[in-house]
């Protein structure tokens, strides 16, 4: 199968997708032969991609609105329905950016809430819609938009919680899904975008690096970043059949570098058998620990 065929055919679901790495995949996924319906809260900026795509890359409807809410969830996924008679491929590419000068001494609980509401309730909703149709037609791929910065090293509180929540769920559905053939997998993608471009993120960079979060090649990685066309194919080849076997895998793609995280596994650093001793004392705690 050739390349301009892989996605022949298949109705595609992009929440996100009217601007940044969201529009990138969705001129992709159409240039492979897939139907569209591009998701997103700005109306206008929905309708303006559709029209790109379907005057230059192929089949596209939009549907506006935040996918955080469970009716829009259901609205996009009944939409690819409607316009396309099938629901082959979820990608969730929204997202929004921690407020200015954020961290856990001065975020507001309404701010953290809309945070997490903006990306694990996007993905939630989505899934959610999306995963028994799926599941009943025995196929399916479920692609989630996660970040590097779960690890905490860009600071903040509501995007990391919610990013790294993401790709727990994510794990989780992947977990559920696969006796059904529906696979479910994680990009933590680095590319430049309007949540990474200008003065502000610039010098919110430049301070992560000067208080020792960044490290000076992940700073300059950072305020370089490729544009979104550089992540978008591995967004297609994970909805494509060429990864059938792949499921519950969290890959980061940022420029020419494309990873996977390994799944954590804990190291042991002590054990006795609780019928036959007693609990684990502070002190010898602090010895295996630190010691």
């Amino acid at each position: 199968m050739t390349d301009d065929k892989l996605l022949a055919g298949r109705g595609v679901a992009i929440v996100g997708g009217s601007r940044g790495i969201g529009r990138a995949v969705a001129e992709l996924v159409c240039d492979l032969g897939a139907g569209v319906v591009v998701n997103g809260r700005d109306a206008d900026a929905v309708q303006e991609t559709v029209d790109v795509l379907a005057a230059h890359h192929g089949s596209a409807t939009g549907l506006a609105g935040a996918a955080s809410e469970e009716a829009v969830a259901q609205g996009l996924i009944e939409k690819c329905l409607d316009a396309y008679g099938r629901l082959d491929v979820l990608i969730n590419c929204a997202g929004v950016a921690e407020p200015p000068h954020s961290s856990i001494l001065s975020i507001s609980a309404s701010e953290f809430d809309d945070l997490i509401r903006a990306h694990l309730g996007t993905v939630f909703h989505t899934c959610r819609a999306a995963a028994p149709i799926m599941a009943a037609q025995g196929s399916g791929s479920i692609i989630n938009t996660g970040s590097v910065a779960f690890l905490g090293d860009y600071g903040g509180t509501g995007y990391p919680a919610g990013k790294g929540a993401v790709n727990g769920l994510t794990v989780a559905i992947a977990a559920e899904l696969k006796g059904s053939g529906v696979r479910a997998n994680v990009v933590c993608p680095g590319a430049r975008t309007r949540l990474s471009t200008g003065a502000e993120y610039e010098a919110h960079i430049q301070d992560l690096h000067r208080r020792g979060l960044l490290d000076e090649m992940t700073m300059r990685a950072s305020l370089d970043a490729a544009p979104a066309c550089f992540v978008a194919p591995l967004y297609a080849y994970l909805a494509s059949d060429l990864a059938q076997s792949l499921t519950g895998q969290i890959f980061l793609a940022a420029g020419g570098f494309v990873g996977k995280f390994n799944k954590p596994t804990p190291q042991v650093l002590g054990y006795r058998d609780h019928h036959d001793s007693d609990p684990w004392s502070v002190e010898e705690l602090h010895v295996m620990i630190a010691g």
